[in-house]
């Protein structure tokens, strides 16, 4: 479960830093190696947010996305990795290293921007599966929620929904078609997660609605995210 310090650390100031998504990426690889590296005794923690995986899987899950897409065939974001590979995490991030370096010009655009986000919602995972804490600014974040934005805004629209507006300090965005009815605030770690399966139904309701919430709650379930039924990570407010 997500601790004090990392809910401290998740609800400092804001500053809202844009990268290329192959920037974001890599700052990220950079960020869960540093996280792994030398600590083989972390392979077997179970991850809360991936129900079944322990560390190792992440990883491996990761690096399987990062060579599918070197060789031209990207995985689905959240494809279990292969259960029979026995490497451990010294040579799975070895190969990572090498095989982001082959990452193709085409990692620009939407395959950019999917990358970056499956990425950062891992390396958050990981995190707080570690109980280390979520930066207070990562690079990583606009591309990610620009996305995930674009993404439940299908289901909205599915849906049969008005539109929403999702705000953050030094962001907003529309989430379907028109002129929003509700407008939803909250620390971007928050909005994040909770567009990403991560956050229960309740802990979503818990944001800074301008309306009640419950009409627009069952769009936050949206391929291939699911909210948990119960929580396993605190709220940025340490809620």
């Amino acid at each position: 479960m997500i601790t004090e310090s990392d809910a401290a650390a998740a609800a400092a100031p804001e500053r809202w830093e844009r990268l290329p998504e192959r920037l974001g990426y890599e700052r990220t690889r950079e960020n869960i190696t540093g996280l792994l590296a030398g600590r083989p005794e972390l392979s077997a923690v179970p991850v809360p947010a991936c129900p079944g995986w322990t560390v190792r899987d992440l990883l491996a899950h990761l690096l399987d996305v990062c060579q599918g897409v070197v060789n031209g065939v990207p995985r689905l974001p959240l494809e279990h990795p292969d259960p029979d590979d026995e490497a451990g995490l010294a040579e799975l991030l070895d190969r990572w290293t090498e095989v982001s370096a082959q990452l193709p010009d085409a990692f620009e655009g939407l395959l950019g921007f999917k990358m970056t986000m499956d990425i950062l919602v891992h390396e958050l995972d990981l995190r707080h599966a570690l109980g280390v804490p979520v930066p207070a600014d990562h690079p990583a974040y606009p591309a990610s929620l620009d996305l995930v934005t674009l993404g439940m805004g299908l289901t909205v629209i599915e849906q049969g929904l008005p539109a929403l507006r999702l705000e953050t300090p030094g962001a907003s965005w529309v989430v379907g078609r028109g002129e929003p009815a509700v407008t939803v605030r909250g620390h971007r770690h928050d909005l994040f997660r909770s567009l990403t399966g991560r956050r229960t139904l309740g802990q979503i309701a818990r944001l800074d609605w301008s309306e009640p919430p419950e009409r627009w709650l069952p769009a936050f379930t949206w391929p291939p995210f699911d909210p948990p039924a119960e929580p396993f990570e605190l709220m940025a407010d340490g809620s």
